[in-house]
């Protein structure tokens, strides 16, 4: 169980930098998420990978931490939030510059260049 747990973290992970280091915003998007999902994955596995145990000390002879499982829970919503904030922020940069790419550079004319060219018979 914890060599599936690594072999899917760290797979969560290289997907996620991988997809940030990406020129559009879609796929920097979906790496944060990817990643913090990862991150949140290893957050949890630190409370023991243990099945049907206890959280409380003293009531069993082994027990399970409680505190990454919390962790993990407010890890979920910041990186709901987060993400939320990201697609809003894509979006509105989307529309007022006409092209998604996250640093700026353009492989082509934006769409109003090409239709006003298009209207103007060139």
């Amino acid at each position: 169980m914890e060599l599936m747990f690594a072999l899917v973290i760290g797979t969560l992970t290289a997907t996620g930098v991988y997809l940030l280091l990406r020129a559009r915003t879609f796929p920097v998007v979906v790496g944060l998420t990817l990643l913090s999902y990862g991150v949140n994955l290893f957050l949890f596995s630190t409370g023991r990978l243990v099945t049907g145990q206890q959280p409380i000390i003293g009531s069993a002879e082994h027990y399970t931490d409680p505190l990454p499982q919390a962790l993990v829970l407010t890890a979920i919503v910041i990186g709901f939030a987060m993400t939320a904030f990201v697609v809003v922020l894509s979006l509105r940069s989307l529309a007022d510059h006409d092209d998604d790419h996250v640093d700026g550079r353009r492989d082509e004319p934006p769409l109003r260049e090409i239709d006003e060219t298009e209207a103007n018979g060139q």
